[in-house]
């Protein structure tokens, strides 16, 4: 290799580049150390309905650490995500001293059970947050395995969707552990809808439902109190009691 000088000067020139690089390297990160460019304030991009600001604040306490270079930006989304309303966040830098924030709030659609503070999103996802038990006629109530709550809302909306042409809507579903459903309307009325089958599908039965709902108070005098919708062609219901003072007859 000493006899090869422009080898040699290839080599120099190298190991001077490596060590150039290594040094603008150390003082980049020695830069991102130092008490400089300092975070000044949290920008939330998003507009919040629930999440208040104070819980943003309190989240990002003590997970700020650093400057705007060294900030570590997945523990800030991890921090907010904890966050009860809060669905999914991102965060970003801003030039020259800020964090950029994004939030996607919990659209709560339904309860999830008689619990208090148990909700169901729009994406069929169980979260808690600091909501009541369910006033009448707000959200409806879903009740079942927890792994079958995506399947659920949709039959939910399903039900919404038909009977809207009745002029009813359903306010509960429950799911048993075998996974038959059972339906309670607005107006009280009870109906049992089974397990979803290939050759009867839950949406041809709610479809039934809904084109003899006429008929079936014709034949109950009134609100149905109970229909069996798992026969494969047909139903069954029970009308519902008469109030005990109708039931009298005058002397």
């Amino acid at each position: 290799m000493w006899n090869r000088p422009q080898l040699m000067k290839d080599v120099a020139d190298l190991l001077f580049m490596a060590g150039t690089a290594a040094l603008l390297a150390a003082a980049a990160i020695g830069v991102a150390r130092l008490p400089l460019f300092p975070v000044r304030e949290v920008v939330v991009t998003s507009a919040l309905r629930e999440v208040r600001r104070g819980e943003i604040e309190r989240a990002l306490s003590g997970n700020l650490r650093g400057n705007f270079f060294s900030v570590n930006l997945e523990t800030v989304r991890q921090a907010l995500e904890q966050l009860p309303w809060v669905r999914r966040a991102e965060a970003r830098r801003r030039w020259p001293a800020s964090i950029e924030v994004g939030i996607e709030e919990q659209t709560p659609v339904a309860f999830w059970g008689r619990s208090a503070g148990r909700l169901v999103n729009s994406y069929g996802e169980i979260f808690n947050a600091g909501m009541s038990a369910p006033p009448p006629g707000t959200l409806p109530v879903l009740t079942g395995p927890a792994s079958f709550t995506p399947e659920m809302l949709a039959y939910y909306r399903q039900a919404v969707d038909l009977f809207r042409t009745i002029g009813r809507a359903p306010r509960e579903l429950s799911v048993s552990p075998r996974l038959a459903l059972r339906m309670t309307l607005d107006d009280g009325t009870i109906v049992e809808l089974g397990r979803q089958q290939a050759k009867a599908p839950i949406r041809e039965r709610l479809e039934r439902f809904a084109e003899f709902y006429p008929a079936m108070r014709a034949a109950a005098g009134g609100r149905p109190e109970a229909v069996d919708m798992r026969y494969p062609n047909g139903f069954a219901l029970r009308a519902a009691a008469a109030p005990e003072s109708e039931g009298r007859r005058k002397p």
